[in-house]
């Protein structure tokens, strides 16, 4: 029996050793050598919390102690809604546990049409499409709508399952500056007038918190020939008069060809969805990928969402109060010194910038023990090669619990040398 460690050389016909193969993980190396030296620190792993128990959309237990929850992206607090629980409860008695097919071949149930149709009164669009997460929806549509010969222009803080997107249709990809009017149409006038062309853009970019200048880049984008996409998931349910997100708030929505958007922020579960007013649209779950290879949410999934997303409809007095909150706890972060990633608060993500990762690791933890979870943000995720922790309210925070985190950030910014 030959040595499998060894390989015949093809002129003397005898065993010759293979090179060492190199271990598929040393590309990772980098990224393990900075956790272990920040684990070395003594610092608390920021990535493995765990919330043993949850009370309500704001508090859970983590380590055995009562801590107000500021990184969820539970914007609107549905996730303990009454009559979202009755509805995913009924839906588990009468459809069961899941469906165990996609949604073109025997995965479709009742409650993603009802579910779909939630999503188009919503919007007031005439199509809807459901996911089984944000990701696939972003990877979906965008791999689906732009292929070899078309191109992709996107901010260059676009999220990664845009990127995803991009790579699974082989699509041309053209970066532009953050946010950059003036970037976005050079771009768009280098490229050849025949082509097929996307361009691609956030409501609410989920790191910093900011918002996209939609109004001016809708405009751009149509007089060069480019449909639009706009990914909402950080905005939909709070910003625009009716939780539409920033493409409502500015008055393009009429103008995006398509709004993406997840049913695990505002609307408190899980999936993922597309809707458009293009004609042609309902072709895309005969050739979309991503739709028609993966199993359909479960119906408890679905019904939840459905319930939750028409409830968002009436919703105006929880949006007032979660920008009360935001521009509450962004001015008081201000005044305790702390830098920011906005001037003024633009959505329900506040992101409190860091020195470094250790500092930010350390900050991380000092808030943890004062009762305050947070999330902890790193590059390759971060612009700008930033640190930064990110805060994400809630329309469920009450006036108290947002001058308990002030003070918790006072107590954990002293006791760090961060302010």
């Amino acid at each position: 029996m030959t040595d499998p460690g060894l390989a015949m050389t093809a002129d003397a016909g005898k065993a010759a050793p293979r090179g060492t193969a190199p271990d598929l993980f040393d590309k990772f190396q980098p990224i393990i050598d900075v956790r272990e030296n920040l684990l070395a620190t003594g610092v608390t792993d920021p990535f493995s919390l765990v919330m043993e128990r949850v009370e309500s959309p704001t508090v859970a237990i983590c380590n055995g102690k009562r801590t107000i929850l500021l990184g969820t992206y539970n914007y609107m607090g549905q996730t303990f809604d009454p009559q979202v629980l009755a509805a995913g409860k009924q839906a588990l008695d009468e459809f069961g546990s899941g469906t165990t097919g996609s949604r073109v071949l025997n995965g479709t149930y009742q409650g993603h049409r009802e579910c779909e149709e939630a999503l188009k009164r919503f919007y007031g669009m005439d199509h809807a499409m459901v996911f089984s997460t944000g990701y696939q929806a972003n990877l979906g549509i965008i791999s689906t709508m732009a292929g070899k010969d078309d191109y992709v222009i996107l901010d260059i803080d676009s999220h990664a399952s845009i990127y995803d997107g991009c790579a699974l249709g082989n699509a041309q990809i053209v970066a532009f500056r953050h946010n950059d009017v003036d970037a976005l149409e050079k771009r768009l006038k280098r490229l050849p007038a025949e082509a097929g062309k996307l361009v691609v853009l956030e409501g609410v970019y989920s790191m910093l918190g900011d918002t996209a200048p939609l109004k001016e880049m809708v405009a751009i984008s149509k007089a060069h020939g480019a449909m639009v996409l706009v990914d909402e998931a950080h905005s939909m349910g709070f910003i625009g008069p009716n939780g539409r997100g920033v493409a409502e708030e500015q008055g393009v929505i009429d103008d995006v060809d398509f709004i993406i958007g997840t049913f695990s922020k505002s609307v408190g579960t899980v999936g993922g969805f597309c809707v458009s007013n293009h004609p042609k649209f309902e072709i895309l779950r005969l050739v979309c990928r991503p739709y028609v290879f993966t199993a359909s949410l479960p119906p408890s999934v679905v019904a939840t969402a459905a319930t939750s997303i028409d409830l968002l409809r009436d919703a105006k007095d929880k949006r007032d109060h979660l920008w009360a909150n935001s521009r509450r706890l962004h001015g008081g972060l201000k005044d305790l010194g702390f830098t920011l990633g906005t001037e003024e608060p633009q959505s329900a993500i506040i992101a409190v910038i860091m020195p470094d990762l250790e500092k930010g690791a350390a900050m991380w933890e000092a808030l943890l023990q004062e009762g305050l979870y947070v999330n902890l943000a790193r590059p390759p995720a971060t612009p700008a090669g930033m640190t930064l922790l990110r805060c994400s309210l809630c329309a469920l925070h009450s006036e108290a619990q947002v001058g308990e985190i002030l003070g918790m950030f006072e107590a954990a910014g002293k006791r760090v040398g961060v302010i």
